[in-house]
């Protein structure tokens, strides 16, 4: 059932133009220090982890699970995958063979091996219509925010020439993207680019920026009045709250899978 009303929307939305953007009308979410947070992609949802903002996968997450969530106060993010293509997706078929690349890693995988495969970013032409249609499936479960994955193919071996010029382009069309569809985008990894694209994001989500000793090159969101969401997959609290919390990071402690369980880091 759930797989049938998601093919629905898809179906539904399927080539139509979006609206005139309106962005002004959209006000930054979620504004300020960063909320506790939740990410979780495999796995039975757990609807009880105590944490002010959910981040859920926007094809898995049923609208009865967001209607839950929402009457308990929660807020949305949406997981959406941008820049790769994850191999189970319903809309798979949408994307030319032509754009296809490399294998790449999706988010929630338990051991690394690749799920997917990487974009050729340039074809925005190709990707916009499905990209929006995406969003507009968050939006019509009642995500307020989109946490799109795969922002930073040009570092990674795509089977494409991407430039940091490409991935800038390409990052900042969906960030509008997701505003002319009435929600607040988010900037996920891309160090490399954080000073020059965060004025158009609302807010940024890292992956193990402390392993890879990076975690202060997220400083312009936290300097801009942005939250940063953070979380590391290996080592212990202990190891990191500490630096996290320095920063003004909202923290946590995942498996890679992404499943339901989470370590804190105490405020």
């Amino acid at each position: 059932m759930h797989l049938l009303v998601v093919l629905g929307l898809v179906a539904a939305t399927s080539g139509c133009r979006l609206l005139p953007n309106r962005s002004a009308s959209v006000p930054p979410w979620p504004g300020g220090v960063a909320s506790t947070w939740q990410w979780q992609l495999s796995g039975a949802l757990d609807p009880t982890v105590d944490a002010q903002v959910y981040a859920l996968d926007v094809f898995r997450t049923t609208l009865e699970e967001s209607r839950r969530l929402r009457a308990d106060g929660r807020r949305l993010m949406c997981t959406v995958e941008v820049g790769i293509l994850h191999r189970v997706r319903p809309d798979e078929q949408r994307f030319p063979a032509e754009i296809l690349g490399r294998p790449a890693r999706v988010p929630g995988q338990p051991d690394g091996a690749p799920a997917g495969r990487w974009l050729d970013i340039r074809q925005w032409s190709s990707l916009e219509p499905v990209l929006a249609d995406r969003f507009r499936v968050c939006r019509g479960k009642g995500f307020v925010a989109v946490l799109p994955f795969g922002m930073d193919g040009y570092t990674a071996e795509t089977g494409f020439p991407l430039t940091f010029d490409d991935q800038f382009r390409f990052n900042r069309a969906v960030a509008a993207l997701i505003r002319q569809v009435g929600l607040s985008p988010g900037l996920v990894n891309d160090l490399d680019q954080v000073l020059a694209l965060e004025p158009y994001f609302d807010f940024a989500v890292n992956e193990e920026c402390f392993r890879r000793k990076s975690c202060d090159r997220l400083l312009p969101f936290v300097d801009a009045g942005k939250p940063v969401f953070h979380v590391e997959y290996e080592g212990s609290t202990a190891d990191y709250c500490r630096t996290a919390l320095g920063y003004g990071f909202s923290s946590i402690g995942k498996d890679r899978n992404l499943g339901p369980r989470r370590d804190i880091c105490p405020h």
